[in-house]
């Protein structure tokens, strides 16, 4: 097996590995709103000569889609009405990096941009504001303007199934059976028979340049869990697109299946726990409390132990936001069957000192003090959680909102406690009426996600599902 390349990949490398036939292709991809990542194949020699600093066009309507790639009116970018133009995908060189599952090929995420005016071609092309990516990088200047840095990690789960995504598909997605037969939570025996197909997306993930911390199968039968080490919030959630259509691929060539949904069935759903810190432009961590001013909130003990004051109005400000910003962590109908009581999931409204049944868990001491944000699943976009986390996190800061009492116990069962949405129309509803999340991102990305939720609730509100055939079929 040849070295890896290096991550990333110098563009210079490239021509070289290019000339020598090694890297045939360059995949540029741009994260839609789901957080999928669509593009083109291009020819690497071509890439290098004229797409890294010309761009790739690309059309606007990616940016616009649901699930079905179907989009209409309502969204801040209206295909039809544009005639389905294109936009300009241009190459983040830090991202580039070859794919070690597709072998001869590369891969680089790009940004959107409106293309350049022909009447004022030497105009700078402006970035598209509600292009997932720039969403979350829009939150992170933000934040830069206060002196601060946010890092982040990532949990996500998925299932493997033991038949392929074509065998799935003929089967309606019923009656698949799960990789392995019980709950294998830490289990070390019971991943025995997945450990081929899990231990070569680690292998070829590290290769890829993410950095392996911990992996272990979960509680539903199949589930499984990698986690990557931190990096800066762009860096993780980059990371994560590639690594989520990583695994599909890696899936599909090994014959078996994966679902990223947050509820399959009735059994446990699919997370994405996000692990996030900040720090100050000195590498300094802004969570842990030190100097004087910080001293009541420094303890000695108790829940707030060791937490600076800006920690404290951070995470005061994810409550605050939370159930008007829950659909940007929970963006389809089946999200929200996954926020249910006793299923490890959030469904109030509070924060906790190593809390799982808190949306907002306050986990680690020192350097490593962080939240645990609990609420998104498998199926959200990591750049706009994120940037969610960040934008209400400031919004606490900037208002210097107190932190309430900590939660102790189940956070399920404290019925005082504010709720989460209980369904997608609710959080659409909170959603396009918060003052906070137009003041955070702007009319046009508000606009943009109401517009995908409401074509889902569309689709889903046509849609005749095997429930009602079993409940009414002979009997209504």
């Amino acid at each position: 097996m040849p070295e890896p390349l290096p991550v990333p990949l110098p563009v210079e490398r490239l021509r070289a590995e290019a000339a020598a036939g090694r890297i045939e292709t360059v995949v540029v991809a741009v994260p839609d709103l789901l957080g999928r990542l669509q593009g083109s194949r291009l020819d690497a020699g071509y890439f290098c000569d004229r797409v890294l600093t010309d761009g790739f066009a690309a059309c606007g309507y990616l940016l616009a889609t649901d699930v079905e790639m179907n989009t209409g009116p309502g969204y801040a970018l209206d295909a039809w009405g544009s005639g389905f133009g294109d936009l300009l995908l241009v190459p983040d060189p830090a991202t580039l990096r070859e794919l070690p599952w597709d072998p001869g090929t590369a891969l680089v995420i790009a940004d959107a941009h409106w293309p350049a005016d022909p009447a004022a071609p030497s105009t700078t092309d402006a970035l598209v504001p509600f292009a997932p990516r720039r969403v979350l990088t829009a939150q992170l200047d933000r934040l830069a303007e206060r002196g601060l840095t946010a890092y982040a990690g990532t949990e996500l789960e998925f299932l493997l199934f033991a038949e392929s995504f074509d065998v799935a598909y003929d089967r309606d997605y019923r009656g698949l059976r799960p990789a392995t037969r019980h709950n294998v939570d830490y289990s070390l025996t019971g991943v025995t028979g997945i450990e081929p197909v899990v231990g070569r997306i680690r292998r070829e993930m590290k290769r890829a340049g993410l950095r392996l911390e911990s992996a272990r199968g979960e509680c539903h039968p199949g589930q499984y869990e990698i986690v990557f080490r931190y990096a800066d919030a762009l860096t993780t959630c980059d990371n994560h697109v590639l690594y989520k259509t990583g695994v599909r691929q890696i899936a599909a060539q090994e014959q078996v299946a994966v679902t990223f949904m947050a509820k399959y069935d009735a059994g446990e759903g699919n997370s994405c726990h996000v692990h996030l810190s900040l720090r100050y432009a000195d590498g300094t961590p802004a969570f842990a409390a030190d100097g004087a001013g910080d001293a009541a909130a420094r303890g000695p003990t108790g829940p707030t132990a060791g937490m600076s004051a800006l920690m404290a109005h951070f995470v005061a400000g994810q409550l605050a936001a939370l159930p008007e910003l829950t659909l940007l962590f929970a963006p389809g109908v089946n999200s929200y069957k996954r926020l249910a009581p006793g299923s490890f999931a959030p469904t109030q409204v509070g924060w906790g000192r190593d809390n799982r049944t808190c949306p907002v868990r306050v986990v680690g001491a020192g350097d490593s003090l962080r939240i645990e944000h609990r609420v998104a699943g498998g199926d959200a976009n990591p750049y706009t959680v994120v940037a969610a986390i960040v934008a209400a996190g400031l919004y606490g800061i900037d208002h210097e909102l107190p932190l309430p009492p900590a939660v102790t116990g189940n956070a399920t069962d404290r019925t005082d406690l504010p709720r989460l949405p209980t369904t997608l129309g609710e959080a659409v509803a909170l959603w396009e009426g918060s003052g906070l999340a137009r003041s955070a991102f702007g009319a046009d990305v508000v606009r943009h996600h109401a517009a995908a939720a409401r074509a889902e609730l569309a689709e889903y509100g046509r849609a005749v599902t095997d429930w009602e055939r079993h409940r009414g079929f002979e009997r209504w």
